[in-house]
């Protein structure tokens, strides 16, 4: 408990005794009403003072003034117990609502607790502690044993052990070795590593995750903007109610029935009828589910920008993948060079120098392939063609690498590979020259997610690639992805999911799940798109709704069950929460429901409700 949670403490436990020992006096009239003020004073003088300052604003009708009034209230009817203990109960389910939302932060502030504190420089020999907004890229820092990484970079020096959990939501630590990139938010376990930066603290991934968990609240759903209207209806629609009710019956016993009017008895009605109706069970309940629904897919591994992204993806029927870097493992190999005109490693050399500036990994591979420094002053006049390759000259030989399309564009013959894989045709100095074959390898879990997403009722799962037909064919077939779109341009993916999204129905939701620059088109324009964070480009993740931390497929299904489990518990508590207010309302209307009946339709469910919504923070095993 914090400071202000046991100050509350003390003031309930205060309270309920003054009323217990007041109870047991025997005193009335001036006397008792004087005394009976004590406790309540105690325990309601905050919520007197947000009524008053509400009825200032001329924003009136909120849970404040509704408390004020009925035990205000019933108080001066008489009834001074039942006014203080109803204030009383009011306080009580305050004090637990705001103890579970404080232990709901808690667990997602130790789950994220990976912002860095510090970064080590070292400077003549020995280490410097500075803000880690302060280091520039290309910055060496040094990351101890015990240490955060806060910034992203390349290992230059040391070997290690890493803990990501915090980032991905697994307990297996990573190796950390000489020339792997880290990324920031890790946990240094074993050896001291020397870390070369490739980004600003600013723009590392850790600054991000905290952006995105920090900021996940300002995106509401729209169940949340329903309650937020019915409460803004519903509290006015009740007072005029209650007003109504404490004078109408009355003046019609009087004036059309002869009796007399009982304005007691109906003022305590309609008293009762006011606590009965506050709307905190909803307006607390409903935004705290969303909350402990985020907390529990962070907890899991999965970044989730908003709760209104958490409700899109729990009605997810159509499941769209990218292939590369999503559904491979996106570490492609050379696996082999044929019907090539010159020696290998030559063909290799000139496939290097023309790709030397790109990004892609197949650039990548065939750099790794290559294995040698290579010296980009021998290469001139580079053009990247999107969809199709590269064209450049190397020491002022015309090369062209790329796929098929490329070497059709530029009339050259080529000879079609066999082999199931990425195919780079070569041509130097205007003819063909051969093929290099780069190999991908599904990801281990990618199969499981394909069974998983289908057990979750995704209705239908697809994957679009800009790879070649027999490549797609193959890894689609073996994944078991239902339907396959190959040799794609962005604009094609753009395309192909605009149709799939005018093919469905609007309560059928769509979401694409990639990793690469080329897929952040796409990723906005589906109804959800899904990120892979560990290796996906900055692009990806920020045009995505959700980001997958490990870049493990599996993880989608994860992230299905936890928003369909959070949306139950939603609809749980609204159901909940206005069926019994409504039955309470009648009773109270009625007056066969007092004051303690209407502290239960309150607190009572209230509490309920915060206790349920809790559970969307704790994910299942079988979840993970």
């Amino acid at each position: 408990m914090n400071k202000k949670q046991k100050k509350m403490l003390i003031r309930i436990i205060v309270a309920a005794i003054l009323v217990v020992a007041f109870s047991l006096l025997p005193i009335e009239g001036y006397v008792k009403f004087g005394l009976f003020m004590i406790p309540y004073l105690v325990i309601g003088y905050d919520i007197l003072k947000k009524a008053g300052k509400g009825i200032m604003n001329r924003q009136v009708f909120d849970e404040n003034f509704l408390m004020a009034v009925a035990t205000m209230g019933a108080i001066l009817l008489g009834d001074y117990k039942e006014g203080v203990s109803v204030m009383l109960f009011y306080q009580i389910g305050e004090l637990f609502q705001s103890y579970a939302v404080g232990k709901s932060r808690r667990n997602i502030s130790d789950l994220m607790d990976i912002r860095p504190d510090y970064a080590n420089i070292e400077k003549d020999g020995k280490l410097e502690q500075v803000d880690p907004d302060e280091v520039e890229i290309g910055s060496i820092i040094v990351v101890q044993p015990g240490e955060k990484v806060p910034i992203d970079g390349i290992v230059v020096e040391g070997s290690s052990t890493l803990n990501t959990s915090a980032l991905t939501g697994e307990s297996v630590p990573q190796d950390a070795k000489c020339g792997d990139e880290i990324v920031s938010g890790c946990i240094n376990m074993s050896g001291v590593l020397k870390i070369q930066t490739t980004k600003e603290f600013g723009e590392s991934t850790v600054s991000k995750i905290l952006d995105l968990v920090e900021n996940a609240s300002s995106q509401k759903s729209r169940s949340e903007n329903f309650i937020s209207k019915f409460a803004k209806y519903y509290t006015p629609a009740v007072c005029y109610g209650a007003v109504a009710l404490a004078v109408l019956p009355p003046l019609v016993r009087m004036l059309f029935m002869g009796l007399s009017p009982e304005w007691g008895d109906w003022i305590y009605r309609a008293l009762t009828f006011l606590v009965i109706s506050c709307p905190c069970a909803l307006v607390i309940s409903i935004p705290l589910s969303f909350f402990a629904g985020i907390g529990g897919a962070s907890k899991a591994g999965v970044l989730v920008k908003g709760s209104n992204y958490l409700e899109t993806l729990s009605q997810t029927k159509y499941v769209v993948f990218d292939k590369t870097g999503t559904m491979t493992q996106g570490v492609f190999e050379v696996s082999g060079v044929h019907h090539n005109e010159m020696e290998e490693e030559k063909l290799l050399e000139y496939a290097v120098l023309a790709e030397c500036s790109s990004s892609h990994p197949i650039s990548k591979s065939l750099q790794k392939a290559y294995g040698k420094e290579i010296d980009r002053s021998r290469v001139t006049d580079m053009e990247e063609i999107s969809g199709n390759g590269v064209t450049a000259k190397v020491d002022g030989v015309s090369v062209a690498a790329g796929n098929e399309k490329l070497m059709e564009k530029l009339g050259i013959e080529f000879l079609a590979c066999s082999h199931v894989g990425t195919v780079v045709h070569m041509a130097v100095d205007g003819k063909y020259a051969g093929h290099i074959l780069i190999s991908d390898t599904v990801k281990p879990h990618a199969k499981q997610a394909i069974k998983e997403l289908k057990k979750c009722g995704v209705k239908k799962t697809i994957m679009l690639t800009g790879d070649r037909k027999n490549v797609a064919d193959y890894v689609a077939k073996d994944l078991g992805i239902q339907e396959v779109y190959s040799e794609l341009l962005p604009g094609d993916k753009v395309s192909k999911v605009e149709a799939l999204l005018a093919n469905k129905t609007e309560k059928e939701k769509l979401a694409f799940v990639g990793d690469g620059i080329n897929d952040a088109p796409v990723l906005s324009r589906a109804d959800v798109g899904i990120a892979m964070g560990a290796m996906g480009s900055d692009a990806a993740i920020e045009a995505a709704d959700i980001v997958l931390m490990d870049d493990d497929p599996l993880k989608i299904a994860t992230a299905i069950h936890i928003a369909r489990k959070c949306i139950r518990i939603v609809y749980e508590n609204i159901y909940f929460a206005i069926g019994i207010k409504l039955i309470c309302l009648l009773l109270g209307a009625v007056g066969i429901a007092n004051m303690w009946m209407a502290i239960f339709a309150d607190v009572g469910v209230m509490v309920i409700a915060v206790l349920n919504a809790i559970r969307a923070l704790f994910v299942k095993k079988y979840e993970m």
